[in-house]
């Protein structure tokens, strides 16, 4: 593949990632501090939704009628726009959530699609596109560091970049931007043109059926669950920082994308001496120890603990999702891979995620009562919680699932 062609693979995936980034680890904070702390669930919420959505928008209509980067930069625009109207509702909860919801509606066919423009257009995908991934991790990192470094220059004393709109209006501003450059990459023509297309193949039940068995049916459901204490990490620990005092919010929680980063380099060598089985199992326990650490640091709010939870993320991520969808694609025959993978994506990240924001709001919520904010004390019973759930899904995993052929199989080729 061309170079310059790599480079510009890698500018998508770098702001594909830096707009996320940009209000995802903040709109729970922005929230907060303006009159809505007891719903800061529903962005995720929506997110979810999305999830559930997307393979609808990308299997009957991006592949089937449109190139990739027109619905892609069309998507990314429309996106953008709603985006910086949304912080001028926030006087009205409800549309401010509607659009919120309409945004990542938006946004999440994106992801697949800017990865399958990526395969279309690269040579080898096993060893190009981890590299032109990880721009993608970058640009999370750098947003993080752009609001709690740059963004501070534009605010009052004593008011965080994280409790304003202006990240909101970053990451609509940079969506609009990433939009029109969509529109500018190499035609990418639609992949199932003239194909028959059935809500079956989209949702997984075709693969589900061929792929069927006691020990994917464990892996599935373990997905499913682990992905409500899930929720509550990606909506709660933003605010769980406010409370316990500390200012460059988004930059912190970039640890955990760094860590991330640094342990899908190292997780081949892991492979070898741990298999699926403990690689899933190290992943759930590392759900268990962030909570826990959370939990044992809400009282005195201990730097280091809250830091060392959040740096967990890479092992929580890589561990457990990553190396899911390697099992997967080695259970999977050829003619699936694609709807095993879509299967997934709609247990965890959509069905999961959003049965885990809901009960996650609700447990909040109880402890939030007439109150604006969780006292430090309430943080640490309130985080024992997915805690606990954590280690009922990891033992559960570890007593239940067993599967040496794709194990075998997965070690050899890493050998």
């Amino acid at each position: 593949m061309p170079s310059v062609l790599k480079v510009r693979l890698s500018i998508l995936l770098f702001f594909e990632f830096f707009v996320w980034g940009a209000w995802y680890t903040t709109i729970a904070v922005y929230m907060s501090n303006n009159g809505m702390e007891n719903l800061t669930h529903w962005p995720f919420t929506g997110n979810a939704i999305a999830a559930i959505v997307a393979p609808f928008i990308v299997g009957m209509i991006a592949d089937r009628y449109f190139n990739t980067e027109k619905i892609l930069g069309t998507l990314h625009l429309l996106g953008g726009v709603i985006l910086l109207f949304t912080p001028g509702l926030s006087s009205n909860p409800t549309l401010f959530i509607l659009f919120l919801i309409l945004y990542n509606i938006c946004y999440m066919p994106t992801m697949s699609l800017a990865n399958s423009l990526c395969f279309h257009h690269i040579n080898n995908q096993e060893k190009e596109f981890p590299v032109i991934r990880t721009f993608g991790t970058i640009g999370w990192i750098i947003a993080g560091l752009v609001i709690s470094f740059v963004l501070v220059s534009f605010v009052s004393e004593g008011i965080t970049p994280e409790q304003t709109a202006l990240p909101i209006y970053m990451a609509g501003s940079f969506s609009l931007l990433l939009g029109i450059y969509c529109l500018t990459l190499p035609k990418t023509p639609p992949q199932g043109k003239g194909q028959e297309t059935t809500w079956r193949g989209i949702l997984g039940v075709d693969a589900l059926k061929k792929l069927w068995s006691r020990s994917f049916f464990i892996f599935l459901l373990s997905s499913f669950l682990i992905c409500i204490p899930l929720a509550v990490y990606y909506n709660f620990t933003q605010v769980y920082m406010q409370d316990a005092g500390f200012k460059n919010i988004a930059a912190t929680q970039t640890i955990g994308q760094m860590s991330e980063a640094f342990f899908m380099v190292i997780m081949p060598f892991l492979f070898v001496r741990l298999g699926v089985k403990w690689m899933l199992a190290v992943g759930m326990f590392a759900w268990v120890l962030r909570y826990g650490l959370f939990a044992v640091a809400a009282p005195d709010a201990i730097t280091w603990m809250i830091l060392m939870g959040i740096a967990l993320h890479g092992i929580c991520y890589d561990f457990f999702f990553v190396t899911g969808q390697i099992y997967v694609d080695k259970k999977a025959d050829p003619s699936i891979k694609g709807q095993a993978q879509g299967l997934i994506i709609f247990v965890t990240y959509g069905v999961g995620m959003l049965v885990g924001t809901q009960i996650a709001g609700k447990i909040f919520n109880f402890y939030l009562e007439d109150a604006n904010r969780l006292t430090l004390e309430m943080w640490k019973s309130f985080w024992i919680i997915p805690a606990v759930f954590a280690l009922g899904v990891l033992l559960f995993f570890v007593v239940s699932f067993n599967d040496k052929k794709v194990d075998k199989k997965i070690q050899k080729e890493v050998l």
